[in-house]
């Protein structure tokens, strides 16, 4: 069997935009990279029930989202001045947009009409005091997607923050909770537990997964436990990166940017705690992203440096990975998305 999978690019050196490439689960091998859509620098993607593909995009010096029919025709781009976006989300039941953007510090909120193109309808910047860390100079979004109950989670990793907002049908936001990391956490991604209960956080700064109850409730979080993602004795750069979790909610998986490394963990106390499992190396430079196929029976990681895409086979019963190929091309890779 084929699975298609979507790779977000930098554009900076080799790369043209947005590719896909085919996983088959038979051979277990990666096949036929294949460009799909030039694009300036499109560093995350979503997907659509429609089949519709969202990027982050960078049109004449602004910055913003592309909307792209399933054979990969631009249907429209929604730009404005400054920075482009680092993380799109897609809102099924209300038809919305979210996105991220890191160096403006600011929440997007697109409507997603009936073609699939997309218009702005709000934006939120925020402005609270900032970490202490030499990156965390002012407020960074860099992810905004929704919680189990259909609130919006945004992660601000320079104001050490996860903020819940309600979502209007129009898409406008208003601010419910608010949690707040230890100093220097450097929020960036969180992954739910399929319980609905718990949330894991990656700290990009500390290269720390945390476990996080969530209270449907109000949309607030508390801190439960607090775990490295890298050994005690590695003492050179690193920055946590992506996180994941399996289908069935025993194991969480996250990545590690200098130690260049995946950190595996089993779920415990009914998703309240993480174990350690396994540190494997990403076969290369700097693994921004990856991601899990729909069986779960395999993962493919993305090396943004050393330009090549690691395929693992997943043990079910341990959660451990093993390397199955490391030399695929793929150039400036920063996203991995599944066709779901």
């Amino acid at each position: 069997m084929l699975q298609t999978i979507y790779l977000g690019t930098y554009t900076r050196r080799e790369s043209k935009g947005i590719y896909s490439i085919a996983l088959d689960t038979e051979k277990g091998t990666l096949t036929d990279l294949t460009l799909c859509a030039e694009e300036k620098s499109p560093t995350y993607l979503a997907r659509s029930k429609k089949e519709a593909v969202y990027s982050v995009t960078e049109v004449d010096g602004n910055g913003g989202a592309a909307a792209y029919t399933p054979d990969f025709t631009l249907l429209n781009t929604a730009t404005e001045e400054g920075a482009p976006l680092c993380y799109v989300a897609v809102d099924e039941t209300r038809q919305l947009l979210y996105g991220a953007n890191y160096h403006k510090g600011e929440v997007n909120v697109y409507k997603i009409l009936e073609d699939g193109s997309i218009e702005a309808t709000d934006s939120i910047y925020h402005d609270e005091p900032v970490g202490s860390h030499e990156n965390q100079d002012k407020p960074h979004v860099h992810y905004t997607d929704l919680t189990p109950d259909q609130r919006l989670a945004v992660c601000d990793l320079g104001t050490d923050r996860v903020y819940t907002y309600d979502i209007s049908e129009d898409g406008k936001l208003t601010e419910v909770a608010v949690y707040v990391a230890e100093d220097g956490t450097g929020p960036r991604h969180l992954v739910f537990h399929p319980n609905n209960q718990y949330a894991y956080l990656v700290g990009e700064l500390d290269s720390s997964l945390t476990v996080l109850r969530y209270n449907e409730t109000d949309g607030s979080f508390e801190k439960i436990q607090k775990v490295p993602t890298i050994p005690a004795d590695f003492t050179d750069f690193n920055s946590g990166a992506a996180v994941r979790i399996s289908n069935n909610g025993r194991f969480v998986y996250s990545s590690n940017r200098g130690h260049n490394s995946i950190a595996v963990f089993e779920v415990t106390d009914e998703g309240a705690g993480l174990t350690f499992v396994q540190s494997i190396s990403t076969e290369g430079d700097f693994p921004r992203d990856f991601d899990l196929d729909p069986t779960n029976d395999y993962l493919v990681c993305a090396n943004q440096n050393s330009d090549n895409l690691t395929l693992y086979k997943r043990d079910e019963a341990t959660g451990k990975l093993t390397v199955l190929e490391k030399d695929i091309y793929a150039p400036e890779c920063v996203c991995v998305l599944f066709k779901k």
